[in-house]
């Protein structure tokens, strides 16, 4: 019998709590309220994905937020999660084959190389990463052969601060909203990436 979306967050979310007691994929103090400070927080990017995606790359996915929950939800996207830490990608997979998630290919990899190889996404997803300009930095090979790709970034307090700080080494357009799942943190949408 095949799951439903709901069921594989569930299943998900248990396998969390199983691989935690192993290896460090979030903070403990998260642990209890995972369904909110992780799954929640991951759904909520949903609406921004544009219309015509077909190809979205997660970066530093770590315990697979937001990439493994967009995935299960939006199984007519194909996903590749992006993460240099071998162990996490393990804990990634054994939850994509746990969930028959056909839609997610992983890579233990640094972003950097996968800008050079990988052809170039509709979409970049990324949560608690590095800063708005490193991260254009590290995928200014995709945003420059496609001016309308799209970010869409989980931010903390400091999304203001990225903001400014990205502008003067980039011109983008970019659009803020307030997170539904924690205060003072930000979800923005960028699109437009141009060096200065």
């Amino acid at each position: 019998m095949t799951m439903s979306a709901d069921e594989k967050i569930i299943a998900y979310d248990a396998l969390l709590k199983k691989w935690q007691q192993r290896i460090n994929l979030v903070a403990k103090s998260t642990l209890d309220d995972s369904r909110i400070r992780h799954f929640d927080d991951s759904a909520q990017i949903l609406p921004m994905i544009p219309a015509h995606a077909k190809t979205i790359y997660d970066l530093g996915s770590g315990a697979g937020f937001p990439g493994l929950v967009l995935a299960i939800k939006r199984p007519d996207i194909s996903f590749h999660l992006i993460e240099s830490n071998q162990k996490k990608t393990n804990f990634l997979s054994n939850v994509a084959r746990e969930l028959d998630l056909n839609n997610v290919t992983f890579h233990t990899n640094r972003i950097e190389d996968m800008a050079q190889t990988l052809a170039t996404p509709d979409a970049i997803t990324a949560r608690a990463l590095a800063s708005m300009k490193d991260i254009f930095d590290m995928t200014w090979p995709w945003a420059e052969q496609r001016p309308e790709l799209r970010y869409i970034l989980l931010k903390g307090r400091t999304a203001k601060q990225e903001i400014s700080d990205a502008l003067k080494f980039y011109s983008f357009e970019h659009h803020s909203a307030p997170s539904s799942t924690e205060q003072e943190a930000a979800v923005l949408r960028i699109q437009n990436v141009q060096k200065k």
